[in-house]
């Protein structure tokens, strides 16, 4: 179900923090918002979104682009008292360990993603090592860790469940994609809403379903929401959905 649009007005984003995270030579730009009267002595929810392609780069200022207004929102802010982080990847890498073929007669791009046992990218390798830095703070609530990502960040979302399926709490992934085998790590140990739009031109809708079939196959029950009449902007219609941050927060390890 669709609501109001979840951008009504410009919102302030410099209410986002700027940080880096930096070890062994990489380094990791994010932003982070903190809840309203945050009390370090509290513990906290925490939502890690990750940009696609287009918001690459070291300006700590693109992966804003999309889904940070959400979290904006001052009826947002009440109801759900999170840190929400946005990292943001170097324009020379990409979340997933992944190899894009474009067909030139098609048009298309086809996906073909490894499995997590194979190398992270240097932008993922740091990811996970920023992850496990925000795990040693105190007030992080370790039963309430989630993550979500659109295009490439849908891919990375569906990458860091692989790599840590014990991590989160929930999950989202729109317009993204995955090597069906790693499916299984995570299947049942994630709960998961997937998005995709049924006309994407640069991430056909197959990879998003191919991730569904197996995460079914082994016994996981996830959401799936196709929007047959959109393209690859698909993240209007996932950050519009009434019910998404309610299910979201609603997982808790």
């Amino acid at each position: 179900m669709l609501g109001i649009p979840f951008i009504t007005q410009a919102q302030d984003r410099t209410a986002y923090d700027k940080g880096l995270y930096a070890a062994k030579g990489d380094t990791l730009p994010y932003r982070i918002l903190f809840p309203l009267q945050f009390n370090p002595t509290e513990k906290y929810p925490v939502v890690i979104i990750l940009h696609g392609a287009g918001e690459r780069g070291k300006d700590n200022n693109a992966q804003l682009t999309y889904g940070a207004d959400l979290f904006l929102r001052p009826d947002i802010r009440q109801q759900y008292r999170a840190i929400v982080i946005f990292p943001q990847c170097p324009a020379e890498s990409f979340w997933s360990n992944v190899d894009i073929e474009h067909n030139d007669v098609t048009g298309k791009n086809k996906f073909l993603f490894k499995t997590d046992d194979s190398a992270p990218t240097k932008a993922m390798a740091a990811l996970l090592g920023f992850t496990d830095e925000l795990l040693k703070k105190p007030y992080i609530d370790k039963k309430q860790v989630y993550i979500g990502g659109l295009s490439m960040g849908g891919m990375g979302t569906l990458e860091m469940l692989g790599r840590k399926p014990n991590l989160f709490a929930a999950a989202i992934a729109i317009c993204g994609g995955d090597n069906s085998l790693n499916v299984p790590k995570y299947a049942k140990k994630v709960p998961l809403w997937v998005f995709h739009g049924g006309k994407d031109p640069i991430v056909p809708a197959d990879h998003s379903e191919v991730v569904v079939a197996a995460l079914k196959a082994e016994g996981a029950n996830p959401k799936f929401s196709l929007y047959p009449n959109v393209g690859h902007d698909s993240w209007n219609n996932a950050f519009a959905e009434v019910g998404l941050l309610p299910w979201l927060f609603s997982n808790k390890k």
